[in-house]
């Protein structure tokens, strides 16, 4: 081998290595920057674009993709503490024709966090209304889903705005009583009692807490590795004060039962998806949203927790795209009689 070629093995050998090197350092030394541009990634490669809308001075950070057309939009609420990529997942399974939006929920990620802003499931659901009217959502009734706190404001605000939606996807909501208490429920008992309510299990500040909050939201059981713990616990460290302010609010006696007292209102076909084996709200409340709502379709999923958008998110997508097609022949049946 002449000094030549060596020079290009060397060469090919050293540009390969630094894509390597950097992938091995950010794992080792900044997991959450790994975790954004994961997060990045599946956005792109889902043809999901990120755009801002501003009500007054009030800023809604959103993804969407496709184009409204002659079937219903589709706006999607995420979880406490969490973000508009959680729904990523789901997305994968959806048609590209279909017209999708994942906001950011008050204060969560890119959308304004204030103070002054309020905080209750109707506050929040009030400002969901301002972002639909700023991007003219609500020119055509759209699809509404929403999951766990998002779940709660999606009631409400089918049950405060009912012009605006055709249809209506709970996955395992909160804001109702349980007969039953879930190991959720259980453990802020505890912790009420021994006045350490700052240990909120759905707030972690380290990789163990992330690792127990994973176990306590999902059924499966997610081999997760430190350094992704880390990341995951990085990312949400700077915002845990704002997510103890904010669960707060949505345990208040203002919200706690929000969807209970609202679903005597909702009118819109209802769909609940909940998760069999859910360990933070438990699926009791299915049954009393079926009740509850005329029209209502519940499916529950064997062998899933709270985490129904990430346990099962082809089996949901194919839910909610399977309900959508039923309310249409319904109403295409209604229009030919």
């Amino acid at each position: 081998m002449d000094l030549d070629m060596l020079n290009m093995f060397v060469i090919a050998g050293g540009t390969l290595a630094i894509p390597i090197l950097a992938f091995v350092a950010s794992f080792l030394l900044w997991p959450s920057a790994l975790i954004r541009i994961y997060y990045w990634y599946w956005r792109r490669a889902l043809g999901m674009q990120v755009r801002y809308a501003n009500y007054e001075d009030y800023q809604f950070c959103y993804s969407y993709r496709g184009r409204p057309g002659y079937r219903p939009s589709i706006l999607m609420l995420h979880g406490f503490s969490a973000h508009k990529d959680m729904w990523l997942s789901i997305v994968k399974f959806l048609p590209k024709n279909l017209h999708l939006v994942c906001v950011d929920m008050p204060g969560h990620e890119g959308t304004t966090r204030s103070d002054l802003d309020d905080y209750s499931i109707s506050g929040q659901a009030k400002r969901i209304h301002q972002f639909v009217e700023c991007i003219k959502l609500n020119r055509k009734p759209f699809h509404l889903v929403g999951t766990s706190m998002g779940g709660n404001v999606a009631g409400v605000y089918a049950a405060q705005y009912p012009e605006d939606i055709c249809s209506l996807t709970l996955i395992c909501p909160a804001g109702l009583p349980s007969t039953t208490d879930s190991k959720f429920i259980k453990q802020l008992r505890e912790l009420q009692e021994s006045k350490r309510i700052d240990r909120i299990p759905l707030i972690p500040s380290t990789p163990e807490e992330m690792a127990d909050m994973l176990k306590l939201c999902s059924y499966v059981r997610f081999k997760v590795p430190q350094q992704i713990l880390q990341g995951l616990v990085d990312v949400r460290i700077p915002h845990n004060e704002f997510y103890r302010k904010l669960f707060l609010e949505i345990v208040d006696e203002k919200s706690r039962h929000s969807l209970h007292e609202n679903m005597s209102k909702i009118k819109a076909p209802t769909q609940v998806i909940w998760g069999k084996q859910d360990q933070v709200l438990d699926v009791s409340g299915a049954s009393v949203l079926a009740g509850a709502i005329p029209d209502c379709h519940v499916y529950i999923l064997e062998n899933c927790g709270h985490s129904v958008v990430v346990e099962r998110p082809r089996k949901t997508a194919n839910l909610i795209l399977e309900f959508l097609a039923l309310l249409h022949s319904i109403d295409n049946n209604k229009k030919q009689a």
